[in-house]
C-alpha cells in the first residue's frame, strides 16, 4: 500500500504536542501529529456513517425475539431509553 506524504514545516504549541503523544502513546513528534491526523479522519468517517445510520428509519419491533437461544435485546429506542434510565438510577444509588 502506497500513502502520500506531505513534508511541512510548522511552529507547533509544544505543550499541546506532549499531551497529544501521552493520549496516543506515539514515541515521536511525527508519528503523533500523524496519529492525531489519523485520529480526526477517523472521527470524520465515523460521523459520516452514523448520519448516514440516522437518516434510515429503522423498525426494531419483535428484535428481542429474533435472535436463537431464547431471544435477544429488545432494541426500540423507548425500551434502549428505559434500560439506561434505570441503570443510571442503579448507579446512583450504589453511590451514595
Amino acid at each position: 500500500m502506497m500513502s502520500c506524504m506531505t513534508r511541512i514545516t510548522v511552529d507547533v504549541n509544544d505543550k499541546w504536542l506532549e499531551a497529544a503523544r501521552e493520549i496516543l502513546g506515539t514515541d515521536t513528534k511525527v508519528a503523533t501529529i500523524n496519529e492525531a491526523l489519523r485520529s480526526f479522519a477517523l472521527r470524520k468517517q465515523a460521523k459520516e456513517i452514523f448520519d448516514a445510520l440516522d437518516s434510515v428509519e429503522m423498525d426494531f419491533t419483535g428484535s428481542e425475539k429474533s435472535f436463537r437461544y431464547g431471544g435477544g435485546r429488545d432494541l426500540r429506542p423507548e425500551s434502549l431509553a428505559a434500560k439506561a434510565r434505570e441503570a443510571k438510577a442503579r448507579d446512583e444509588k450504589k453511590a451514595t
